[in-house]
């Protein structure tokens, strides 16, 4: 358990003011703040994560480098939305699987956002060919899937949430008893965390918690992605 909090109230205050000012000069104003109460807490808890999560899944990847690394960029690719607000109201990491490349491998996630934090993990927008892979997993062992994804396993409050097809994709069978999950366009679990949780002394553990809790859900789809 850390000795101290990672955040604090301050932290959260930071990105509940970016919302209401979302603009370069808000925020140049107040990047000092952005720095030493947002950026460097997240990259010391990334830093701190990176122990527990080999021993959940020794091919995790936590890096703490301030860039390139796990924390994503708070500057919003704005280049084809119509909302042109260039920070994002939120901080994020994901942690990547070493042997996997982004969009066709799983990672876990933590999102970190005022009165809306999560962790989890799981496929996002995967391509076509690892889609294919975990629909066809899915149907090739089905029970595996029951229980990877079986509420004893991922923990109370822990839901599946992202994109699906409205209709069963081609050569796939409708009466499938997982047709549902077989739709789906993203693979993703998360569970709520609360701003007690994120600035709470134990916050590394709890977060690390969720992970394991999401791990036979990882698991299942690092197996369908053909990899350890």
């Amino acid at each position: 358990m850390a000795d101290q909090a990672y955040f604090t109230k301050r932290a959260l205050a930071f990105l509940k003011q970016l919302r209401d000012n979302n603009n370069r000069d808000w925020f140049q104003a107040n990047k000092d703040r952005y720095e030493h109460e947002v950026k460097e807490p997240f990259l010391r808890l990334i830093a701190d994560l990176a122990p527990g999560l080999k021993k959940i899944n020794p091919h995790m990847v936590a890096d703490p480098a301030p860039s390139g690394g796990s924390m994503m960029r708070i500057y919003r690719d704005i280049r084809f939305s119509k909302d042109k607000s260039p920070y994002k109201t939120y901080i994020a990491a994901h942690f990547l699987h070493d042997k996997g490349k982004e969009g066709a491998s799983p990672a876990y996630y933590l999102h970190l956002e005022p009165d809306g934090s999560t962790a989890g993990g799981g496929l996002w927008q995967p391509e076509p060919r690892t889609l294919k892979k975990v629909r066809d997993r899915i149907v090739a062992d089905a029970q595996a899937w029951r229980r990877a994804t079986s509420g004893s396993r991922l923990g109370q409050g822990c839901r599946m949430g992202g994109e699906s097809l409205k209709r069963p994709p081609a050569g796939y069978d409708p009466a499938h008893p997982f047709i549902e999950d077989i739709k789906r366009k993203d693979f993703v679990i998360g569970s709520a965390l609360t701003d007690a949780d994120v600035c709470g002394a134990d916050f590394r553990d709890v977060a690390l918690d969720r992970f394991r809790s999401a791990a036979p859900f990882i698991e299942f789809l690092s197996k369908a992605a053909g990899l350890p």
